[in-house]
């Protein structure tokens, strides 16, 4: 077993040479090893685990339909990925894909805002190691109760700014507060103002699209649905985004009534670039609605997604 001195050196080796790309000979004078030592401590790096590489093949986008997106939804930046030859290795792309694109446009920003979801932990699982200290990741809505999740709200800020190595911000606080008078008096807390603070200065935000099962699929959410979304309401609800539910026609269903522990819808739609990844079809008019509410800015996803996609707008049309 490998001692806690013999991994730094390990990482501090690997650091230099993928990072800084160190030559093996600086390496060697560096650390006061030989060139052999260097190379086995590189290799034993990879076969430990320690260092993985990925060659990322080339994606396919198909740009007719993303011209047939941009102008039938209005949407200034969407990415339709070709399907794989199953629909595992099409999510994988759609994800790889989505995180280096994101990942792009996180460099050049100051704040940037997470939600939760298997999808985005899997976009942060892919972002490459990078150094951006200046960098902040920022809860903006309260969490959502999924804490044995390994996609729950807090891990999602921690775990991209450690691939960032920058800061992070989180909010202490369920996603729903139902008492209006206590959701007032934590939103004044001192304890979360600053965190709240940082929702006007989002430069961008990460978000899944969820339906009513992501509601329902969390014991005291589903307990509470008829204080989320009212009852007679429940049958139009096609997605839920930034914690609040909406129709199929893109419009939020009573917003200033979601008891919601966060950022005001307003901010939330001011940020400039609101960034969403979609990989499975179940989520179809969710992301059909989210589109025609203009809800995003920027949307990657499948072939097979956006066909349904296309589908369900004819469908509705009729």
């Amino acid at each position: 077993m490998a001692t806690p001195e013999h991994q730094a050196l390990l990482t501090a080796i690997a650091q230099d040479y993928y990072f800084s790309r160190a030559s093996i000979s600086e390496l060697a004078e560096k650390y006061h090893v030989s060139r052999y030592f260097v190379e086995k401590y590189l290799h034993e790096a990879q076969a430990s685990g320690l260092v993985t590489i990925t060659i990322q093949a080339p994606t396919t986008r198909i740009q007719a339909l993303e011209l047939q997106f941009r102008q039938a939804f209005n949407i200034p930046h969407i990415a339709i990925i070709k399907d794989a030859a199953n629909p595992t290795q099409t999510a994988e792309h759609v994800v790889a894909y989505a995180a280096q694109q994101s990942q792009n446009l996180i460099r050049t920003q100051h704040v940037v805002g997470l939600t939760w979801g298997g999808t985005i932990y899997n976009v942060i699982q892919h972002f490459a190691a990078d150094n951006q200290p200046e960098l902040l990741f920022t809860q903006y809505l309260g969490e959502n109760m999924k804490y044995h999740s390994r996609a729950g709200s807090t891990r999602m800020v921690e775990m991209a700014a450690n691939k960032f190595s920058s800061n992070y911000r989180t909010l202490v606080g369920p996603l729903y507060v139902f008492d209006p008078a206590a959701r007032r008096l934590l939103s004044a807390e001192p304890a979360l103002q600053p965190t709240l603070a940082l929702g006007s200065k989002m430069d961008m935000l990460i978000t899944g699209i969820g339906t009513m099962n992501s509601i329902d699929s969390i014991p005291i959410w589903h307990e509470q649905r008829e204080k989320i979304v009212p009852g007679e309401r429940i049958a139009d609800v096609a997605g839920v985004i930034f914690g609040r539910p909406y129709t199929v026609a893109g419009d939020f269903i009573n917003p200033d009534d979601v008891p919601v522990l966060g950022i005001p819808l307003a901010q939330v739609m001011a940020v400039p670039r609101r960034f969403a990844i979609v990989t499975s079809k179940f989520k179809t008019r969710a992301t059909l609605g989210a589109l025609r509410g203009g809800l995003l800015t920027d949307l990657v996803t499948s072939e097979a997604v956006a066909n349904r996609i296309v589908a369900e707008a004819r469908e509705l049309q009729k």
